[in-house]
């Protein structure tokens, strides 16, 4: 186990990683499509870190923080589920996967989520602040209390998502009915 550390500047795709890493900071570390399989990071912090379709079977992000980070085409599904709390600030995640996630009070600052897959998770209390869901898929999604109002290019269907309580703000929230192909204007 490796803890309290800083990590700066590692490819980990040449180098070997431990199994555990505790309240360890990695900054601007490249980590694209390595097998991160089966480890732990615990109270971690990644900032500028390109962690693009790494594998993540098993992997454990307990209290784990990605600051100006590329993630992208995660399987964050694959992620080990026990404790898993993650939030993201500056980051590009398009094409990733939540798919079935448990990740109530997530929260997505200032981050790019095109294509992002949505589907059967539990994003209830998430927010979306300054954050771009361009064709982000949500289906049988949680969203109850799931704050939007700062979020833009978002369209999913309130019919088949849990949006009780949910904030959505002029004119995004728009969105909500592109599925009923009707024009709304001003006046």
């Amino acid at each position: 186990m490796i803890a309290n550390e800083t990590i700066e500047g590692v490819d980990f795709t040449a180098e070997k990683l431990t199994t555990e890493y505790e309240c360890c900071e990695f900054i601007n570390c490249h980590f694209s499509a390595a097998d991160l399989s089966n480890i732990a990071f615990i109270e971690c912090t990644f900032d500028r870190c390109d962690l693009s379709n790494s594998i993540l079977k098993e992997t454990a992000f307990k209290d784990v923080k990605f600051e100006n980070c590329k993630l992208l085409g995660l399987q964050f599904d694959d992620c080990n589920k026990f404790l898993l709390e993650m939030t993201f600030s500056n980051c590009q995640l398009d094409f990733a996967s939540f798919y079935g996630l448990k990740l109530k009070g997530v929260q997505f600052k200032s981050c790019k989520l095109q294509e992002v897959d949505f589907t059967d998770a539990d994003l209830t209390e998430a927010t979306f602040n300054q954050s771009s869901l361009t064709g982000a898929v949500f289906y049988h999604t949680a969203l109850e209390k799931a704050d939007f109002r700062q979020a833009s290019d978002y369209a999913f269907d309130p019919e088949v998502n849990e949006i009780r309580r949910a904030k959505f703000s002029l004119p995004e929230v728009i969105g909500l009915l592109s599925k009923y192909d009707i024009q709304i204007s001003n006046g």
